[in-house]
């Protein structure tokens, strides 16, 4: 049963937003530095991602790595972890505080507690030029959680198993040699690379649309610790219909791993974690 709006309900409407972490003291990434050694660093690494599967790769500190679109338009479900420490992983809903619900060029994937380091940042993104679309929309997302079995059991009953979640569950036992059970509790949540998402405005629901990803566009990054990834080439290719499905059209996603050339990053250190003390006041 709804209640009466209180007499003052459109002065409590109108009061103005304020950032809750605003990023003006985030330790900013040296952009300018990356790209000059990005601009030399060969290629030493190429992983190609099936449709409607998931593939792990790893990337040392200090180098870049690209997903591609090659084929066709197609979304990716992003992991991450330490590549020496699997209980330090991305941490999405952290980097959506403090950067927005979707990132492009400049801005970092943060890592869980208690690390909370830049894990890596985002140094070329060729759909940057999307912006914010009429309905909301936008690319690179870090609001949805990845496709998953649990919900579609919920929702339509069933057992589809190469929903982005189990596929990228696969993916790690085999690339770590655990068991299914010991690998799916650190699966989490991603950044849906090339994913066309939002909220409706009039209820707050989640919705996609069909990416503007074509062959040739990527997104790229520059690893700021040793990293292992995990990327899931999404059943519902391009999301412009749904994302548990083998009848949406898929294609593959490539991976490619570059390393700079000695000395074009002199100097420069994988963050630490974080300073806080962890004494929780005690």
């Amino acid at each position: 049963m709804p209640f009466d709006p209180p007499a003052d309900a459109e002065a409590r409407r109108a009061v103005a937003p304020v950032i809750c972490y605003p990023p003006d003291t985030l330790p900013a990434p040296d952009l300018a530095r990356y790209a000059t050694a990005r601009r030399k660093a060969r290629n030493t690494d190429e992983i190609l991602v099936p449709p409607r599967e998931a593939a792990c790769f790893e990337v040392p500190g200090g180098h870049f790595f690209r997903i591609s679109s090659v084929e066709g338009p197609q979304v990716g479900d992003l992991n991450l972890w330490n590549a020496a420490n699997i209980d330090e992983r991305f941490y999405s809903g952290k980097t959506r505080a403090l950067h927005g619900t979707h990132v492009s060029t400049g801005q970092r994937l943060w890592s869980s507690f208690p690390y909370l380091r830049p894990m890596a940042t985002i140094v070329a993104d060729t759909l940057d030029w999307y912006g914010k679309d009429s309905f909301g929309g936008s690319v690179h997302d870090v609001i949805g959680t990845r496709c998953d079995p649990y919900t579609g059991n919920l929702l339509a009953g069933g057992q589809y198993h190469h929903c982005c979640h189990s596929n990228l569950v696969r993916a790690l036992a085999d690339h770590m040699g655990l068991t299914l059970d010991e690998a799916e509790p650190h699966v989490h949540d991603v950044l849906n690379v090339f994913m066309c998402t939002g909220f409706t405005r009039d209820t707050g629901q989640y919705f996609m649309k069909a990416s503007p990803v074509r062959p040739g566009d990527y997104l790229e990054f520059f690893a700021e610790i040793d990293l292992l990834g995990g990327l899931s080439a999404c059943p519902g290719g391009d999301c412009s219909a749904e994302h548990s499905s083998d009848v949406a059209v898929c294609h593959p996603l490539l991976v490619e791993v570059f390393e700079p050339l000695e000395g074009d990053l002199a100097g420069w250190n994988s963050p630490g974690i974080n300073g806080y003390d962890k004494s929780h006041g005690r």
